[in-house]
Formats: C-alpha cells, sequence, structure tokens
C-alpha cells in the first residue's frame, strides 16, 4: 500500500487494545527511511487543504508538504517521508472529533498526501485539518452524500475550469467558496501548460494581450516543472477558499498535459513512445494535486479519471475522459467544414470500454436525474468568419467526433430520455443550448450548460462580438452565449433542473462584480431549455 490505512479514533475512545493494533499497523507500514522529526522553518501548508470524490460515508481529505512553493524541490531539503496527523470533526472548530489518524506524505508523489476518510454519516458536513512538526493547516469543511435509497429534495453544484494563471485574478473562486453549494465540479484545465511571459503587452490570436502575473519557469515537461505550476497556482488564496469550502469533483482536459493533446499524439508531432513520457509525469502530477482516490493514481502514462458517483435518488454523476482514449483530432485539428472524417466509425472520442462503461450506467441508472460531467462542448456548434464565408466547426469537440456524439445522444434518447444533463467547459465563453444527435432535426434529447472560464481570455468581450452574432445566426439549438469569466451555478430539484450562467465584469482587476448573464431551466421528462 502507498498509505497508511485509516485508523478511527472514535472521540472519548482510549482502548489499549485499539492502541496497540495501531501501533502494530503503523510499525507494518513504517518505512525504514522515515524522517521521525521533521523540521520546517515556516508552514508546510502553503497549498491549503481539499477534500473531493464524497460518498454517503466520507471522502478524500488532500494536501501538500510545500513550505516553498516557487521552488522546484518544494522547499523539502529532507527529501523523505514523513507521518501528517489528520483530525475529521462534526464542527468548525473541531472541539468534538469523529475520527483521526496519520498518513504518509511520500517524496515519490511530492510529499502529498490523499485520506480516503470512511464511516461517517451520510448528507452532513465535515471539517477537517492536518498538523505536522507544531504546524496546523487551514481548517476545510466538505459533505458527505445522501444514502442511494434517500431522496433528496435539491443539490446544488457550481461547474467551472479554464483558469489561466496569467491572465486574471480568481475572483470567481472567491464568489464561488460564498455560494451555498454541496459541490464544485472541475472540468479541466486546472493549470496550463505553457512557458512564462514577462508581464505586460503581448500578441495572442492576433490582437494585443496583456500579461497580469507570469508563470514561473519554461514550458512544463518534467515532473518538477508539473509540480512546480501547480503550487504557484494553488497557491492563491482565492482558490484555497473554493477548495477548502466544499468537495470537489474533478476531471482533467488537455492544459495538465499539453494543448489539445488526444491519446498518445499531442499537437507537436512528438513520437507516441515520447510523448507517453510527458504524459506519465502530467498524470502524476495532477495525481498529487487533485483530492482523488487511490483509484486514480496513474499506472505509468495512464490514469483512471472516469467514474461515477450518486447523490441520493436524486441524480447520478458520471465523470467522463475525453482525452486519454480519443483519436487524433482530423484535418490538422483547424476550424474547418465537417468531412467524411468526421463521421468515421473508425474514430472514437471515449474509446470502446468507457463507451461500455457510460450506456450500462446509464441503461440501468434510477435516479431522477443523470448528469453528464465532461470537458468538451457537445453541441455541434456551426461559426463562420465573415457573413458569407464557408461553415466552420472545433475539431477539438465533439463536433469532431460526430459518429461517437449520435451513438451517444441516440442511446439516451432510447434509455433515459428526458433527464440527461450535460454540463462542460473549455471553449472560455458561456454556451447553453439543446442537443440533437441528427443535424437535419432540431428535436432536443438532451441539454448543454458550458461553463466559461474562471480566467482564460481576460475580461473578454461580451455578447456581441462577431463570433457571438454568427454562432447566434447559425444555431437555432443555441439560447445563449457571452465571452465574460464566471462559472454555472446548477440547482437541481426533482422536477426541474435550474442553471444560472454568472458573469464577473472584470478579472484583470481584483474584485469584479458578479452578476447573472442568463438562467435556465429543464423539466425532467421534457428534454429543451426554457428561460427561467
Amino acid at each position: 500500500m502507498i498509505f497508511i490505512k485509516r485508523r478511527q479514533v472514535l472521540a472519548g475512545l482510549g482502548g489499549g487494545m485499539l492502541l496497540s493494533a495501531r501501533i502494530r499497523a503503523l510499525r507494518a507500514a513504517t518505512p525504514a527511511n522515515l524522517d521521525k522529526k521533521p523540521k520546517f522553518d515556516t508552514s508546510p501548508f502553503q497549498l491549503g487543504v481539499a477534500s473531493g470524490d464524497p460518498s454517503p460515508d466520507g471522502f478524500v481529505i488532500w494536501t501538500r508538504l510545500v513550505p516553498a512553493p516557487l521552488a522546484l524541490d518544494a522547499g523539502m531539503a529532507d527529501n523523505r517521508p514523513m507521518l501528517v496527523d489528520w483530525q475529521v470533526g462534526a464542527d468548525e472548530t473541531l472541539s468534538h472529533v469523529v475520527c483521526a489518524g496519520q498518513a504518509l506524505a511520500h517524496p515519490e508523489l511530492g510529499h502529498s498526501v490523499h485520506v480516503e476518510v470512511s464511516g461517517l454519516k451520510p448528507d452532513r458536513p465535515y471539517w477537517y485539518r492536518f498538523r505536522i512538526a507544531g504546524y496546523d493547516s487551514t481548517i476545510g469543511r466538505s459533505h458527505t452524500f445522501p444514502l442511494p435509497g434517500a431522496s433528496p429534495v435539491r443539490a446544488r453544484f457550481a461547474a467551472a475550469g479554464c483558469q489561466h494563471y496569467e491572465q486574471g485574478y480568481y475572483t470567481a473562486w472567491r464568489r464561488i467558496s460564498e455560494e451555498p453549494i454541496d459541490f464544485v465540479f472541475h472540468y479541466g484545465d486546472y493549470i496550463y501548460e505553457g512557458e512564462g511571459r514577462k508581464e505586460g503587452i503581448h500578441q495572442e490570436h492576433g490582437r494585443p494581450f496583456r500579461v497580469l502575473r507570469s508563470h514561473v519557469g519554461p514550458e512544463c515537461y518534467s515532473l518538477d516543472e508539473y509540480r512546480r505550476r501547480y503550487a504557484q497556482y494553488k497557491a492563491d488564496a482565492d482558490l484555497q477558499a473554493a477548495h477548502a469550502a466544499v468537495p470537489w469533483i474533478v476531471t482533467p482536459d488537455d492544459h495538465e498535459v499539453d494543448n489539445n493533446w488526444a491519446g498518445d499524439t499531442d499537437q507537436d508531432g512528438t513520437p507516441a513512445d515520447i510523448f507517453r513520457l510527458r504524459r506519465a509525469s502530467a498524470m502524476q502530477a495532477y495525481y498529487e494535486h487533485m483530492p482523488l482516490r487511490l483509484g486514480s493514481l496513474p499506472d505509468g502514462s495512464h490514469m483512471q479519471i472516469y467514474r461515477s458517483l450518486r447523490y441520493g435518488d436524486l441524480m447520478n454523476i458520471f465523470l467522463l475522459d475525453t482525452r486519454q482514449y480519443r483519436s487524433d483530432q482530423v484535418y490538422g485539428d483547424r476550424m474547418t467544414g465537417q468531412g467524411p472524417d468526421v463521421w468515421s466509425p473508425e474514430r472514437t472520442m471515449m474509446g470502446p470500454e468507457q463507451e461500455r462503461w457510460l450506456f450500462n450506467g446509464l441503461a440501468h441508472s434510477d435516479t431522477r436525474w443523470n448528469l453528464l460531467a465532461h470537458q468538451v462542448m457537445m453541441m455541434n456548434l456551426a461559426f463562420r468568419k465573415s457573413d458569407h464565408g464557408p461553415v466552420l466547426y472545433s475539431m477539438d469537440q465533439w463536433s469532431g467526433y460526430m459518429y461517437s456524439r449520435r451513438r451517444l445522444l441516440q442511446f439516451i434518447e432510447r434509455n433515459c430520455p428526458g433527464n440527461v444533463v450535460n454540463v462542460t467547459g473549455d471553449a472560455h465563453r458561456h454556451f447553453a443550448g439543446n442537443l440533437a444527435y441528427d443535424p437535419g432535426n432540431a428535436r432536443p434529447v438532451s441539454v448543454e450548460f458550458l461553463a466559461t472560464s474562471i480566467t482564460s481570455g481576460a475580461d473578454g468581450g461580451g455578447d456581441d462580438d462577431h463570433f457571438s452574432r454568427s454562432v447566434r445566426r447559425e444555431n437555432p439549438q443555441l439560447l445563449a452565449t457571452t465571452d465574460q469569466r464566471g462559472y454555472v451555478l446548477c440547482d437541481v430539484g426533482r422536477d426541474v433542473w435550474h442553471a444560472d450562467l454568472k458573469v464577473l465584469d472584470r478579472v484583470m482587476e481584483r474584485d469584479g462584480r458578479l452578476s447573472t448573464y442568463a438562467s435556465f431551466a429543464v423539466a425532467r421528462g421534457h428534454p429543451g431549455l426554457q428561460k427561467a
């Protein structure tokens, strides 16, 4: 085992038999090179705490020992395993500890700690913290999910991602930390892998762009470089506040590795055997910094990230992986027309094994709703660069994988019509629209809310730019879009799913004003969005 298993210490219990068993287990699992008396000149909890992947009886709690976030060695000069104490309590001051234990922070995993807490009561909040060498972490708050047979009235969550550090402040994460929600779905692009650019004005996509705060270091290829990039992002106080407020359910997209990577292929033509080395480093760093269970520990360049969670009888949550198993993008990954390769049954977005897993899960789902939480847009979105130019589509989104898209939407129509909602991201804009599998038939079988970015794209241009006008004109299934930063707030009731598209007026300055750009509702059994 990589971690010491949790040893419950119920408040008020101090039996010698329990203590003796715990000591024997520690001795059996403790490595010979353990640093028994670690010392730090400053708190090693510089990256805060987090929790994730809730179940009815627990969740994962996470931290990483990083006294110096921007140093390649993270300030861990004594690079040996260390024991970290952890506590989970029933109140926000942790005066009533319900379970506690120790976990190993391994240098092989960047001294990160993942504790899979279990044995808790369902559908209630808990608080947690870590301790080592006289230092306490901040106290985080998590929440267990309802029992599978329970009938919760509602669930509320925020969907967000795409948080380019150089392109804005994380005000949206601060606002999310203040929302009365049950969890966060992070759709990916937690970091951006590119080299640091000097603060000031640069050219990006043919227009001037101001770098607000620079990445440290070159483009990420090695494990140390990815670790430092995560540390730079996670040192942000607003991001830490959102992690400490509620549990997160996470999935990576492309920039955790390399822009628009697909399977064993990157955008630079790197040989697959070499690219897998980079992918292995990137996936290890992702695991080290996310509140994920041991089942997601990478095995070389592969990481098990697709999984499901259940929120009582209200909602099944299916986390998809649309990067590791997809075919390479066609037509040079350009914005182009949909040629025959887009419709080829030889090309896949999810891979056959993941598709079978998803179809089986949907077919046997008995919850009121099914959430498909994934990375990239499912709407088959057309646009034109000029009023009379050709119709173009993204080859990186589901519009470049129309055979896979049609199979999924047809399956939804036949097996669970009217209760599947897609929540996605990556496009750096808000989108809300209906999903039909046949371009010639506008009848929706599902709906999609695509959450805009936290910062990527900087302040944005609103909803009256050329792209906005073009996609509204070309896509009757599209009900709303805007180029502003923010997040989607979902309020899932037993019969109606509400969603608010939240936006900030600015992210290039601190404390931007939050507002609701648009609100929508979808009634269970009646796929199709209605303005709320």
